[in-house]
């Protein structure tokens, strides 16, 4: 029986019966924490990648990420995969055809969606999900859907009613072994081990009193940076994208990823992001559009990134001048 005031209940989810595994994906626009379903919520939402091609791309499973489950009673619990059983999952619905098998909102099969690829990330920095504005963690399950036979749906994911994968499946839950002793040196530690450390940490950090007086602020990410910062960066991509994608580093386009998309940063990422446009300022030519330096500029946000990012250190008290 799990305790309802402790949401730190852990349970690996495996395979065991020749049923068990994903029998279909779901486009779906919030989270369904119910047993079948597995939904990452904000953190991992999809892609519309490409307007004539009509694609979607997102992870399907990522390993070792905690995910919230709700029993019958609503007593609450967390379940995760470990990468291994991950590229079972993937093998085993490859070998079963199951491309077209996408549902809507967990109801009703939908036609004209299929999985057109779909592969286990190998290396995070250099994978092919990075293309998509993705890093993910080793051992994750990557796809891409067209939905090029059903402009309905398309226009359903580009208008935002539908942000995220959802896959539908039957697991075992298996009470999870993790130990954690505080003498074993994080270097030794699983996987397994590490993140559910991270998650105790992270408790006990906002216990802390320094938590409060902001002396642990720079763990924090803040995501609320207004959509002047979101359009420049939107901007910057599609400047670059007509340019050829020749302009800006690696993380510079991650980065504009990030911002367009208003996914969470951290304050060091912060801190980066207001000495690099002070110092890419003078590169910035709002009438050439084609400058490397001006997609540079707007792939970091622009002078509402500038703006946002100095106001932010001001207000955690970071302010340097």
């Amino acid at each position: 029986m799990i305790k309802k005031d402790n949401i730190e209940e852990l349970f690996e989810l495996i395979l065991v019966d020749e049923e068990d595994g994903v029998f279909a994906n779901s486009l779906v626009s919030a989270p369904a924490i119910e047993r079948d379903f597995v939904y990452f919520n904000q953190e991992y939402t999809f892609a519309a990648v490409n307007d004539e091609k009509m694609l979607i791309a997102g992870p399907m499973l990522v390993p070792n990420k905690k995910i919230l489950r709700l029993k019958d009673d609503g007593t609450k619990y967390y379940v995760y995969f470990k990468p291994e059983t991950i590229e079972k999952i993937a093998r085993k619905f490859m070998k079963n055809k199951l491309l077209s098998e996408v549902t809507l909102e967990h109801g009703s099969k939908t036609s004209g969606v299929h999985m057109v690829e779909s592969w286990i990330v190998e290396h995070p920095s250099k994978d092919k999900s990075n293309l998509y504005g993705f890093t993910l963690p080793k051992g994750s399950w990557f796809a891409v859907y067209s939905a090029e036979d059903n402009p309905k749906v398309w226009d359903r994911v580009k208008n935002g009613e539908f942000n995220g994968f959802s896959i539908e499946g039957l697991f075992e839950h298996q009470k999870s072994d993790v130990k954690l002793a505080l003498e074993k040196d994080i270097e030794d530690l699983t996987d397994d081990e590490a993140e559910v450390l991270l998650g105790q940490l992270k408790a006990i950090i906002r216990k802390d009193k320094r938590f409060k007086s902001k002396q642990w602020i720079e763990m924090e990410t803040y995501a609320h940076y207004g959509s002047g910062v979101k359009n420049n960066a939107k901007r910057g991509i599609e400047l670059n994208e007509k340019n050829g994608n020749k302009c800006a580093t690696p993380v510079g386009k991650v980065r504009a990823q990030q911002l367009a998309q208003g996914k969470p940063i951290s304050v060091k990422t912060i801190k980066r992001m207001y000495s690099y446009l002070s110092r890419a300022e003078e590169y910035y030519d709002e009438g050439d559009s084609s400058a490397c330096g001006t997609i540079s500029y707007l792939l970091w946000g622009g002078l509402a990134g500038k703006r946002w990012a100095a106001s932010k250190l001001k207000e955690l008290g970071l302010w340097e001048e």
